[in-house]
């Protein structure tokens, strides 16, 4: 199993609505692609920041969809709604 764990930059003020829209869009689109396994939005208890965890069955399925058409669209949407840009991380699933 392969994961990547996505520390959101803050959210533009007024644009928390939009970013949950754009992420249930995106969630409804990523299942389409081969090996996806789940992904999921969090919010923390403290602080503003939101994290994302997206699961693949391996590395090479995760690559295939975020080199996809579908990808670039969903994050040109999305970065204007940010003071930043994401950043990945990425974990290979060794016990559990």
């Amino acid at each position: 199993m392969f994961v990547v764990i996505v520390s959101f930059p803050p959210i533009r003020v007024g644009k928390e609505a939009e970013f949950h829209h754009w992420f249930d869009s995106s969630n409804r689109a990523f299942p389409e692609f081969e090996g996806f396994v789940c992904r999921r939005l969090l919010k923390p208890v403290e602080g503003e920041n939101y994290a994302a965890i997206v699961e693949f069955e391996t590395q090479a399925a995760f690559q295939a969809m975020h080199a996809s058409k579908v990808h670039d669209m969903f994050g040109e949407r999305v970065m204007s709604l940010f003071d930043g840009k994401p950043v990945p991380t990425f974990y290979e699933v060794v016990a559990g």
